[in-house]
């Protein structure tokens, strides 16, 4: 859903800044409060390889506090260590950037391949990220996760309880 200008004022609350490429308001609270802002594809002629970008303050500081306290490590390991945990995770990398091709904007799409960024939307996966059997950036995993299936974020939120906070941010 496109976000209204109030929900626009509390996207430039929660990032500190005025957005810039959002398509869509893809996840929000019972309440309206945006979390999840689907992104464009191309801003300003420059690639934004990112579907699904967290916009919650609060969400942010909890991802950022499980990232410092080095989890990214733990669960690479167990990607690496389990060959079907591993397989459903690249699956889900494809899916996503199934998606972002899907959902994108007809124009952007034109841009792209006038450009020549068509081979990078092809290969970064979730967070931008190239090399599909890593995780890169938490933050991003959990708003794909908040929007489609992502183990990363069913696993934040079995571990650390992140899908309470989203009842807090309600509030």
């Amino acid at each position: 859903m496109l976000p209204t200008a109030e929900q626009l004022e509390m996207i430039e609350r929660q990032l500190g800044r005025k957005p810039r490429g959002i398509a869509a308001i893809a996840y929000a609270t019972e309440q309206g409060v945006p979390v999840v802002l689907q992104m464009r594809s191309l801003i300003d002629d420059k690639p934004f390889p990112t579907l699904y970008w967290l916009c919650s303050r609060e969400l942010y500081q909890r991802i950022a506090e499980i990232e410092t306290a080095g989890w990214v490590k733990q669960i690479e390991q167990e990607l690496a260590d389990d060959a079907e945990l591993r397989a459903r995770y690249l699956a889900q990398q494809q899916a996503y950037v199934d998606l972002r091709w899907q959902l994108m904007d007809p124009n952007d799409k034109s841009r792209i391949e006038e450009l020549g960024f068509t081979d990078l939307f092809h290969r970064y996966g979730i967070g931008g990220i190239a090399q599909w059997d890593k995780v890169r950036c938490l933050h991003m995993q959990y708003a794909h996760h908040l929007v489609a299936e992502n183990l990363v974020g069913e696993r934040m939120d079995r571990e650390f309880s992140l899908n309470e906070c989203l009842v807090s941010l309600s509030s």
